[in-house]
């Protein structure tokens, strides 16, 4: 039992260095995309009801997926962070579903979002570069 209370630390080092790098790697091809990429992803927030601004939208979403992981991956303004990447993955969520995709086109989403809100609950653990307030 303590070996464990020994590595949370450890494990929430792992889990933000690797899901920061993943979304790192899916954001940057849409942050560099450019305004054409930007528009077309902000696009898809027509299905919401929200019609304008979709490069705005575009350029927030992707980023959020870049800038947010590598935030979570530091542990730098972690909450932040952690609730970009969840806003995103609502939004992603709520898209999935509006497009009747089920549950093997939405778990992604789904799933990414069940794991941000916990990390904004959790906190980045003692190995970031921002520690936490006590």
């Amino acid at each position: 039992m303590k070996f464990f209370e020994r590595t949370t630390d450890h494990g929430l080092l792992l889990l933000r260095l690797g899901i920061g790098a993943s979304f790192m790697a899916h954001g940057w091809p849409k942050l560099a995309g450019g305004a054409a990429t930007w528009t077309k992803l902000g696009g898809a927030m027509a299905r919401l009801g929200i019609d304008f601004w979709p490069t705005m939208w575009g350029f927030a979403a992707a980023s959020s997926e870049f800038f947010g992981g590598l935030l979570v991956a530091l542990g730098l303004l972690f909450r932040p962070g952690a609730a970009m990447l969840l806003s995103t993955m609502v939004v992603a969520s709520a898209m999935h579903v509006i497009d009747g995709d089920g549950f093997t086109k939405s778990s992604h989403a789904i799933e990414a979002g069940i794991l941000f809100a916990s990390l904004v609950l959790i906190g980045p653990g003692r190995f970031a570069l921002q520690r936490p307030a006590k």
